[in-house]
């Protein structure tokens, strides 16, 4: 079983997957941030830097949807494949930040990779607006994020919902993350557990 959570950033998807990973004995695979050699020059000069951060997130991406399809045990995944492509390059793209080349021999990049993945049985999507992610990502203190304009997290919003209201691949769980704190409030996690066996029932026999 492959569960994933998706959402902008800031908007809790590491801390619910690693909330519903105890919960439930799965096992968590999350982004890499911390050794992402490209993202701290990505957030000081975006044109220079765009396409070699998505190339090295699309890389990783799809090297762990592979171990997730071999895997036997059931896995939920902190953001998906299908972000990188159609959030984050797709917005590069249309704000200037990358150029039309390097945007089109990615989409053709992903395109080849996508032929060879599944899409997760279940997608969980938080949806947050601008002052819950500024908030939660001011909470986590990563300095380089302290740039990140508001124009962008707003314009990754809009590319994000487009996206959630044409996903084909697989069910969808939409989660108001403004009017949740599952980290906290245990009736607010519990909530996000009911839903989340709701949409997998069905699916699976037991999670």
């Amino acid at each position: 079983m492959h569960i994933a959570v998706a959402g902008n950033i800031g908007s809790g998807k590491t801390t619910l997957t690693k909330k519903l990973a105890e919960k439930y004995c799965w096992e968590p695979k999350f982004e890499d941030v911390e050794h992402n050699p490209y993202l701290e020059d990505f957030y000081n000069d975006m044109d220079r830097w765009s396409f070699h951060l998505q190339v090295y997130f699309l890389n990783s991406r799809y090297q762990q949807v592979l171990k997730i399809r071999e895997s036997k045990q059931a896995i939920i995944q902190d953001r998906t494949i299908y972000e990188d492509a159609h959030i984050f390059a797709k917005n590069l793209n249309a704000i200037g930040h990358m150029t039309n080349r390097d945007y089109k021999n990615y989409l053709d990049l992903f395109d080849c990779m996508t032929q060879f993945i599944q899409a997760p049985d279940l997608l969980i999507y938080l949806k947050a607006d601008i002052p819950k992610l500024q908030k939660q990502i001011s909470l986590r203190g990563r300095s380089y994020e302290n740039t990140i304009p508001e124009d962008y997290l707003t314009a990754l919003n809009v590319h994000y919902n487009n996206w959630i209201e044409n996903y084909k691949e697989g069910k969808v769980l939409v989660l108001d993350a403004n009017s949740l704190d599952y980290e906290n409030n245990t009736s607010d996690f519990e909530y996000v557990t009911s839903e989340v066996e709701s949409k997998l029932k069905g699916l699976f026999a037991t999670i």
